[in-house]
């Protein structure tokens, strides 16, 4: 980690905020007893990290959250929030078909901000990143008005070609991996206050990308393949787009997702189909596939001719498809 120092040139000793510690005292209270996975040669300390990649391609990309945008430190503590901010990263890396292998961190905060609290976010950062067989290998500490947590990761794609969105074609089946509407009824639930369901609300809290299925499907001949970030409608929308066909949806096929939020949406009075079709942050990978699914995959619809668009039963739906970035 190198970068600006997080606080002032007071000379203050107090170690017990980002602000009254020296910047390198605190990289060394957030990396130390950190093992680094086998791709990485060489982790914090220089004014790089050397990362290797055994395929020769280097998967990358980055995403970035916003304290009270994306996440609230009265619902979420520091580990959650350095598990979310990983695993959303990770999700576009199994979208592409590859496999994450490290990251970089940068971290921006008030000087006010704990030590201790930097330290819990690296520890989340950290639990994540194993359970890829990842590690975070380097990154930056800034002085920000409020939290701001921008990562970057990079994949590896065991020798597969890529699975982008834009070769669906006539045909195809649509399948999904992974559970819908949960991150989104939690949402909801912590927004009104709801006490119960503490698994959805962890949901939203904690996301639960299927790690290891982006290969699957690409290793199954995935045509197209996506995250559910944005929300189901939205995302498959950027498929439909990318390909130039239409998607025609089974909600029968979604039924299962319903039941799981059908009792959070009654408690706070909202439609279950609008947080399986447009809720977002679950990261399930959603796909097109010529012949059949892989194994935990479920079908879920086809793809048709005609203009870019998703039907739901034959039809437009009428609620909102998901997340807008900048509303």
């Amino acid at each position: 980690m190198t970068g600006e120092t997080i606080g002032s040139d007071s000379g203050d000793d107090n170690d017990d905020t980002l602000g009254g510690a020296e910047e390198f005292v605190v990289i060394d209270r957030l990396v130390a007893g950190r093992v680094q996975a086998d791709v990485v040669t060489l982790g914090p300390g220089d004014d790089a990290a050397v990362v290797t990649s055994a395929d020769g391609r280097t998967v990358v990309s980055t995403d970035m959250l916003i304290q009270d945008r994306h996440f609230r430190l009265d619902w979420s503590t520091p580990h959650d929030i350095g598990r979310k901010a990983i695993a959303q990263n990770a999700a576009d890396i199994e979208a592409m078909g590859g496999r994450s292998t490290a990251f970089v961190v940068a971290f921006g905060a008030p000087p006010d901000t704990p030590v201790a609290a930097g330290a819990e976010l690296a520890d989340g950062l950290w639990d994540e990143a194993r359970r890829l067989g990842a590690s975070i290998a380097g990154g930056d500490l800034v002085s920000a008005p409020q939290w701001v947590i921008s990562v970057t990761v990079l994949g590896d794609l065991g020798g597969r070609e890529p699975v982008c969105r834009s070769d669906a074609r006539p045909g195809d089946l649509v399948a999904v991996v992974g559970e819908l509407g949960r991150s989104a009824a939690g949402y909801a639930l912590l927004l009104d206050g709801v006490d119960g369901f503490p698994e959805l609300r962890q949901r939203h809290l904690t996301p639960q990308p299927p790690y290891g299925q982006g290969a699957r499907a690409a290793d199954a001949g995935a045509t197209s393949m996506t995250d559910v970030s944005d929300g189901l409608l939205a995302d498959l929308g950027h498929i439909a787009a990318a390909s130039g066909v239409r998607v025609d949806l089974d909600r029968g096929s979604l039924e299962g997702d319903r039941q799981a939020v059908a009792e959070a949406a009654t408690a706070v009075g909202a439609d279950p189909w609008a947080w399986v079709l447009g809720g977002g942050e679950d990261h399930a990978l959603v796909a097109t596939f010529r012949g059949a699914a892989p194994p935990g995959w479920r079908a879920i619809g086809r793809v048709g001719k005609g203009p870019a668009a998703v039907l739901v039963d034959g039809a437009p739906w009428a609620g909102s498809a998901g997340w807008q970035s900048f509303d």
